[in-house]
């Protein structure tokens, strides 16, 4: 029997850092001064010595984290998405993923769920912009078990990996007793014929709620779980739109260049359906709780179902 577990996956990060690097000496943290709010201040607890905070200069930490890497270790290198994703996005491509180095980029407080920190850090284009960098690997976990396994499966990966954090407790829904994690395989959640949900990260358990709704209604939509955007599960995509018919995608990010374009394209060229994305509309947000920002952006279970019933 699995324990629920209601918390961040910033701070389920904190924690599998802490996991791997009892059994990998080589891995390593650095943060840009926000070590409270990454929560790499666990690891800095735990291992002050392999812990390195570069100050409000996260250009400058991802060149570090490359030099690193050519020396053997593992760099974990962590900051507000916004920071580590956009602001980084040079050094990113051109010092980590141009020479396939062997770092890992982590891209905290993602989303529109970051709430009253305002449009400035709520980073609803991290995926987009990660996406579209060759030989990176791009890893979007839903819960704090998935948090748990992706952040050992990425340690053990050799290459470039952007894992995206919440800033908001989310609950778990997957079963650490079975639950098997895979770089760049999609995991079916629900089993449905009438239409599949395809949902990343904070979304997949308002997927979740969703599909639950809807079966006591009669329609049973088939919920797939796609924790790694890059490289994405094409066959499970397919599968799904041969069986099912039609496509809702749902995630805490744009619409532009996010899951729902990925499995879009995808879909276009080897079985095209109807395929309904709900995300960021192409709009900035704003502050405000993030729960109810969730809603009103469309990103909750309300809006999964009502959008069902449309596609049906």
């Amino acid at each position: 029997m699995s324990v629920t577990v209601k918390k961040a996956t910033r701070e389920s990060f904190g924690e599998a850092l802490c996991e791997v690097a009892k059994v990998n000496d080589k891995v390593i943290v650095l943060d840009a001064d926000l070590a409270a709010a990454t929560k790499t201040s666990i690891f800095k607890k735990a291992y002050p010595d392999r812990f390195i905070d570069c100050g409000i200069a996260e250009c400058d930490m991802v060149g570090i984290s490359a030099g690193l890497a050519t020396c053997g270790k593992i760099p974990f290198c962590a900051s507000f998405a916004m920071f580590s994703a956009g602001r980084a996005f040079e050094q990113v491509r051109n010092s980590v993923a141009y020479p396939k180095l062997n770092v890992k980029i982590v891209g905290s407080h993602a989303g529109i769920s970051v709430g009253e920190d305002g449009a400035t850090h709520q980073c609803n284009e991290d995926i987009a912009l990660m996406r579209v960098i060759p030989n990176m690997v791009v890893l979007n976990p839903a819960d704090h078990y998935e948090m748990l396994a992706a952040v050992k499966a990425a340690a053990d990966y050799y290459g470039p990996v952007y894992i995206r954090l919440g800033r908001l407790a989310i609950e778990s829904f997957n079963d650490p007793e079975n639950y098997n994690f895979e770089i760049g395989k999609g995991i079916t959640l629900r089993d449905g014929n009438d239409i599949t949900i395809v949902a990343t990260g904070l979304a997949v358990g308002e997927a979740l709620k969703a599909a639950d709704e809807l079966k006591a209604e009669s329609i049973n939509a088939r919920v797939i779980n796609i924790h790694t955007i890059k490289p994405l599960d094409e066959d499970l995509i397919v599968k799904a739109a041969k069986e099912t018919g039609k496509i809702v995608t749902v995630e805490e990010h744009s619409i532009i260049g996010g899951l729902g374009e990925a499995v879009a394209s995808v879909l276009a060229e080897k079985y095209p359906v109807p395929v309904k994305k709900i995300g960021i509309n192409d709009r900035f947000g704003y502050s405000g709780p993030a729960t109810e920002l969730l809603k009103i952006f469309g990103i909750s279970k309300d809006n999964i179902v009502k959008t069902v019933k449309e596609q049906l």
